[in-house]
This record gives C-alpha cells, sequence and structure tokens, in this order.
C-alpha cells in the first residue's frame, strides 16, 4: 500500500477570516428578528400601515380640517360627496300673493322658478271640488299611491294655489294634488315634477362668512357654499369632522379597554398558573364567578354610581365596566399556556441555575405566551367598538352631539335608504379597524412566537 503523502498546502485553512466573517450571522436579539418576520409579512406590514394612518387621521386629522363636528349647516342637509355647492344670490324673501309669474299652463304647475327658498304651486279648479290636498314626495309616485309628505288641506277653499316654504333642498321633489268632493271622493289627481334650486341672499351669505360685503356680489351671481368633502349628515353636520372626532372615542374606548383588561388578565392568569394548586382552583373559580355577572346590568349601576344622567355619555362607565368584567377569558388562555409551558425543560434548567419565579414568569413564560396575548388583544378591539356601538345604540353609551362611530351608524340607520353614505362611512371606518387590527396581531403572533419559526 502507497504511503500518503502530506504537504504544509494540505494543512492550510479553506477560508480565510474575511470569508468565515462573511459567511456567518449577524447576531440579533429577539425584537429585531421578529421585526425582520413581520417586513416579511405583507399583509401584516400593511396593516401596521393602516393602523399608524388611523391613529394619524384620529389624532393629527382635526389640526387641518377644523371644522366643528357639532355645527350645522342648514342648507346643505344630508349632503352627498362631492355634492354641488352652487348657490344663486337672489333677493330677499317677498310674501306671495298668489298671482302667476310662469306663462300660464294647464293643471298643476309653477306659478315661479322653484328654489330652496320656496316652491309655488297653481292649478286649475277641479269641478265639484270643495277641498284640495297638496302632497311632497322625494321619490315618484307609483302604483301604490305612497304620496310622501302631507303639506296642507284646503277645505271649503276657493284658492287654487299653495307655497311651499318647509325644508328645501336642491334636490327633485315630486308633488301630488289630491280633489275631493263634499263627500271626500276623490275627483282628480295630479302630480308635477320640481328641481329645485340652491339659492341664497347676500346678507345671509355675509352672516355665514362666505361673501365679505353684500356690496361684493349682486342678484343672480354664483357663490359656492363650504365644502363638505365626504358630505353631511340629517342635521347638516360635517361627516369628515364627525369621523375624525368620533375616531377618537372609538379608538379610545376600542383600545385602552382590551389593553387594560388583557393587562390584568395575563397577570392574574400567568400567577393562578404558576403557583397551581388550591391557589389556581381559588382564583379560576372566582374568574368563572365575573363571566356570570351580566355586563348590562352592571354598566347601569355604574353609570348610576358615577351620577350620569339621561342624555349624558357614559363613556368612563363603561370603560370601567369593560375593565372589569372582561378580563377573565385572558386569564383563562394565559393560565392554560402557563401550566403547559411550566414543565418545558429549559424552565427546569432555570430552576437549577437558582432563577427567581418572578424572573421565570416575565423572562420565559410571558413572551413565550405573546401570540396568544396578541391574538386575544385584537380579537377584543372589534368587540369592545362593538359594545360601543350597542350601547350608544340604547342610549347608554355616547351621547349626541358627541360623537363616535358606533353612534353615527346607528343615527345613519334611520337614513339609509335616502342618504347611504350616513352609515356608510362610520360602518367602512369601523370595517377597517376591525381589519387591520385582526391582521396586524396574525402578522405579530408569527413573528413572536418562536415556536412558529422554521429553521433556516
Amino acid at each position: 500500500m502507497a504511503e500518503l503523502q502530506l504537504t504544509r498546502a494540505d494543512f492550510e485553512p479553506l477560508h480565510t477570516d474575511q470569508e468565515i466573517h462573511s459567511l456567518s450571522r449577524p447576531s440579533l436579539s429577539y425584537w429585531q428578528d421578529a421585526w425582520i418576520r413581520l417586513k416579511a409579512n405583507t399583509r401584516a406590514l400593511f396593516s401596521l400601515y393602516l393602523v399608524i394612518a388611523l391613529l394619524a387621521f384620529t389624532l393629527v386629522g382635526p389640526l387641518f380640517w377644523t371644522v366643528d363636528p357639532a355645527a350645522q349647516d342648514v342648507d346643505q342637509i344630508s349632503l352627498p360627496p362631492f355634492a354641488d355647492r352652487d348657490a344663486r344670490i337672489v333677493s330677499p324673501y317677498e310674501p306671495w300673493n298668489g298671482s302667476s309669474v310662469l306663462p300660464v299652463g294647464e293643471g298643476l304647475r309653477l306659478a315661479d322658478t322653484p328654489t330652496s327658498e320656496a316652491v309655488r304651486l297653481v292649478w286649475d279648479p277641479v269641478a265639484g271640488a270643495t277641498s284640495y290636498s297638496v302632497y311632497r314626495s322625494r321619490y315618484p309616485t307609483g302604483d301604490d299611491r305612497a304620496l310622501g309628505l302631507p303639506l296642507i288641506d284646503l277645505y271649503g277653499s276657493a284658492s287654487t294655489t299653495f307655497e311651499d316654504r318647509l325644508d328645501l333642498s336642491p334636490r327633485t321633489y315630486y308633488y301630488s294634488l289630491l280633489a275631493y268632493d263634499g263627500a271626500g271622493n276623490e275627483l282628480d289627481f295630479q302630480t308635477l315634477t320640481v328641481e329645485v334650486n340652491r339659492v341664497i341672499t347676500a346678507e345671509s351669505a355675509v352672516e355665514r362668512g362666505l361673501i365679505a360685503a353684500p356690496d361684493d356680489v349682486q342678484i343672480g351671481d354664483v357663490i359656492f357654499m363650504p365644502l363638505h368633502p365626504l358630505g353631511t349628515d340629517y342635521l347638516g353636520r360635517d361627516m369628515l369632522a364627525r369621523l375624525m372626532h368620533g375616531a377618537r372615542v372609538s379608538l379610545f374606548i376600542g383600545i385602552a379597554a382590551p389593553f387594560l383588561y388583557v393587562l390584568f388578565g395575563v397577570v392574574y392568569g400567568s400567577t393562578a398558573g404558576f403557583i397551581g394548586g388550591q391557589t389556581d382552583q381559588l382564583l379560576m373559580r372566582f374568574a368563572d364567578f365575573v363571566v356570570a355577572l351580566p355586563f348590562l346590568l352592571f354598566m347601569i349601576l355604574f353609570k348610576i354610581a358615577f351620577g350620569i344622567g339621561p342624555g349624558e355619555s357614559g363613556i368612563f362607565p363603561m370603560l370601567v365596566a369593560l375593565v372589569l368584567l372582561s378580563w377573565p377569558a385572558t386569564s383563562r388562555l394565559v393560565r392554560g399556556q402557563i401550566l403547559q409551558i411550566r414543565q418545558e425543560g429549559y424552565i427546569n434548567a432555570s430552576r437549577l441555575l437558582g432563577a427567581a419565579n418572578g424572573y421565570l414568569v416575565l423572562r420565559h413564560m410571558i413572551p413565550n405566551t405573546m401570540g396568544v396575548i396578541l391574538v386575544t388583544l385584537t380579537f377584543a378591539v372589534p368587540s369592545a367598538i362593538f359594545t360601543e356601538a350597542f350601547l350608544s345604540f340604547i342610549g347608554m353609551g355616547v351621547a349626541p352631539p358627541t360623537p363616535s362611530w358606533g353612534s353615527m351608524c346607528n343615527e345613519g340607520i334611520k337614513t339609509m335608504l335616502t342618504t347611504p353614505h350616513e352609515l356608510i362611512f362610520p360602518a367602512l371606518f369601523i370595517s377597517i379597524t376591525v381589519l387591520a387590527f385582526n391582521l396586524l396581531g396574525d402578522g405579530l403572533r408569527d413573528a413572536l412566537d418562536a415556536r412558529m419559526r422554521s429553521v433556516e
């Protein structure tokens, strides 16, 4: 067998120090590695930016959009987004004597140009009629004869004119005229479609700050009403301003309350699970007792205890009720995780090395339950927002004129068929917030839970 001959080159290192350094992986802390993993999750990262944008919308938005959320714009009630803001300057209103100005026609017709100041109607007398009724609707009259709002009943009168000045806004109206005989039998039915245009006097424009002086405009000039990018509600209040200020209430309750009761649940559950034995059983039986307490009843009791009367916002009692009654679910989850983790080998090794109980809980056990805690927190946020909406609906939460997304949704339900934007925008913000927190929570769970990391 030939003898193996070795030279000095056979004992040279395969890599230089620089090559070895380039091949080694840099040392990362727990949170640095979690941030890298979170950035790799596109949905979670987008949700994080969305949550930051919502917070900026809430905290910074009112600094730029300074419209008072309680101020009412009576000339732009239930205005849809990006609606026409033109207003024509007209002379001050003068009482109508019933004379017709427009060319004479037949049947139910206009006596003058219809404006948001007045709609003047005239019709021909109906033979045998002793009374007339005038109705106004926002929708065309169908076969069901849904005539809308009754405006006036003219009994035993020979008058064949009517002036409508009741809460007119720039839109299309459908007027109906019914003629009756002395026995109440219908003799005639006529309809008229009217397109109302917005007008304003020079004096009113000055009062509202639209112009500096009456001499700045002339009759027939067109000016622009105040801007409302997302429209107005049924009282003429700016939707964008109310969404910004309402986010403060909704997000405060939706984030502060879950954070407090989840934090308490983590401490309570980890203590019960780590100590174990009779103490664990006693603590968890108390948690079961808290679960059985009726939330609504305690909400009423807290309102009475804090002196919150009818029509006043019960934000603080709501927050207290959520914190005191919602922590048992979190404590149960954390306790189950602690009971499992305390049997792990690294816990026993830490005990042998002299680690104190507080160190074991704070350094090993709670960080390893972070995924469960974050998922619980993300589900608690939408639950708290929905709780606020429910309590506001029954008059125990946020009271007008203080806005919140939940109360705005409840107000929007009343007019959802005619002005859907009053419901869509707050509901959309609630949906986006809930979705963003859920996706962010899933991403944080994957990034922080060491057991879900794959070996690279």
